[in-house]
């Protein structure tokens, strides 16, 4: 078994000056803890995995392809591999728990 804790993990993530910390990586998935501050730009480009966003934290609109909706806690969200995807108009800082499959190379 493998389990964890979200406060050591953001912890980890904040302590590496990073906005994406992956802490599992299997042979079909992986996941990650994803945070962007409120008012920042989110830097994504499409990937070539399918992944799916649960948010943790905070507030924020999502534009998936040509569809735009808004998030907050206990919303997920689906974006299928390739297509543009960004969180924008970020009201409180977000943190979202990331699950690509296959795994994020």
């Amino acid at each position: 078994m493998k389990a964890f804790r979200l406060d050591e993990l953001e912890a980890e993530r904040a302590a590496n000056d990073g906005a994406y910390l992956q802490f599992l990586r299997e042979r079909n998935m992986s996941v990650g803890l994803y945070a962007l501050a409120a008012g920042e730009a989110d830097p994504q480009s499409p990937h070539s995995q399918d992944e799916v966003y649960l948010v943790l934290s905070g507030r924020a609109s999502i534009t998936v392809g040509a569809e735009t909706t808004q998030v907050a806690r206990g919303s997920v969200v689906y974006v299928p591999a390739g297509v543009t995807h960004r969180f924008h108009h970020i009201a409180e800082d977000l943190r979202v728990m990331v699950v690509f499959s296959p795994p994020e190379s």
